[in-house]
């Protein structure tokens, strides 16, 4: 009985392994028609560009009365003092990456500034699997208190 239990264990294990290496390959999707791209089905992506979207949906950024490229500026600080690693960077969109402590699986963060709507949207989501246990909602929680943190 104990082999067998030690043949699933290592069997789950591996399996978990090769999720997180799989996970490293690949990027943020981007933007789509000048949009952050919508969430799939699946539990482990929230979004702020769809809110009709109500089960991904998270508010995005408020610019207030911080000039767009300020806040764009303070948005980036919020990132990497989360633990995002910033791998791409214009003047309107990012994309950050964040691997989790346990296994090193990478997730995906991306901003697109609208300043027209006076907000800079997010999309956090991973890569790979279905449920995150509230992992990408409770990272873009954590990017909105750095962000309203910072004077």
């Amino acid at each position: 009985m104990i082999k067998i239990l030690l043949i699933i264990v290592v069997l789950v294990f591996a399996a978990l392994l090769a999720l997180a290496l799989s996970s490293r390959t690949g990027r943020a999707p981007g933007l789509t028609d000048g949009r952050l791209a919508p969430c799939p089905a699946k539990p482990n992506c929230v979004n702020s560009e769809y809110p009709a979207d109500e089960a991904h949906y998270v508010a995005p950024l408020a610019l207030e009365s911080v000039a767009p490229g300020q806040a764009w500026q303070t948005l980036q600080k919020a990132i990497r003092d989360s633990g995002g690693e910033i791998v791409e960077l214009t003047d309107n969109y990012l994309a950050a990456r964040y691997r989790t402590a346990l296994l090193g699986f990478t997730d995906d963060v991306e901003a697109r500034l609208a300043a027209d709507q006076g907000v800079i949207h997010l999309r956090s989501a991973s890569r790979v699997g279905y449920g995150d246990m509230g992992v990408n909602r409770k990272r873009v929680e954590r990017i909105r208190r750095l962000y309203e943190a910072t004077p």
